[in-house]
């Protein structure tokens, strides 16, 4: 039914363990094939193995930058941009300098979102913005960064990596991911241009749901397979 494949082509098919080998991007690819969905985000040495792959479908590639924790310079993070792009990536997936924006160096914040965003353009890819709201959690900080990828004219906002790894007051480390408040808050905060994409702890349909009822227009999932045989015997087969 037409909702399946909606929700399909809201997934960007994570492959992005850094334990994935050529044999499981492969396996992973063949997964995104077989429920068409909108783009696998692969890490950018496998951007071309992904493109041939995937060559004469419809789902596109997408290359994370800077990832996971956007500490590259940005010298660094725009070669990476321009080479993902040339090796044919469609999507570039980039992580703000987490430190400046928590540190309040919004100048410099701006001028790498943009300068990504200019050359991704350039090379007729689009760029989404990762916030990693694990780390950057104040309302304020969310909202400021959400003025300036409109302003610079970045495609998409996104929560998270998936790989923001918190320490916890037993010792041990977790991320919370995507959640529904912040993704009103980054609906609520960007212009009409900009969509929302969430990742990040959207494991189950109803998840999935619940984030597009917020306002996501992609979602990034490893639990892809799960969530779309779940949606088919719901609301029916393709």
């Amino acid at each position: 039914m037409k909702i399946v494949k909606e929700l399909a082509k809201m997934i960007d098919h994570s492959i992005l363990h850094p334990t994935h080998t050529d044999d499981d991007l492969i396996k992973q690819c063949e997964v995104a094939l077989k429920y068409d969905v909108a783009s696998v985000c692969v890490k950018p040495y496998a951007v071309k193995l992904a493109v041939g792959k995937l060559k004469g479908s419809s789902v596109k590639v997408g290359c994370v930058i800077g990832f996971p924790h956007g500490n590259s310079s940005t010298a660094v993070k725009l070669f990476e941009a321009k080479q993902a792009c040339h090796d044919g990536a469609a999507e570039i997936d980039m992580v703000i300098n987490i430190g400046k924006a928590l540190g309040g160096d919004w100048d410099y914040v701006e001028s790498e979102i943009k300068a990504v965003t200019d050359i991704c353009h350039k090379n007729k890819a689009i760029v989404k913005v990762i916030f990693e709201t694990d780390f950057v959690t104040k309302t304020e900080d969310k909202i400021r960064l959400c003025e300036i990828c409109t302003r610079v004219g970045a495609d998409f906002v996104k929560t998270s990596t998936g790989y923001g790894f918190v320490k916890l007051s037993n010792g041990d480390y977790n991320y919370k991911g995507a959640t529904l408040a912040d993704v009103r808050l980054m609906r609520k905060h960007s212009g009409p241009s900009v969509q929302v994409k969430c990742a990040g702890g959207v494991r189950t349909l109803d998840d999935l749901l619940k984030m597009k009822e917020a306002g996501a227009t992609r979602s990034g999932a490893t639990a892809t397979e799960a969530i779309l045989s779940d949606a088919m015997k719901r609301f029916g087969e393709k």
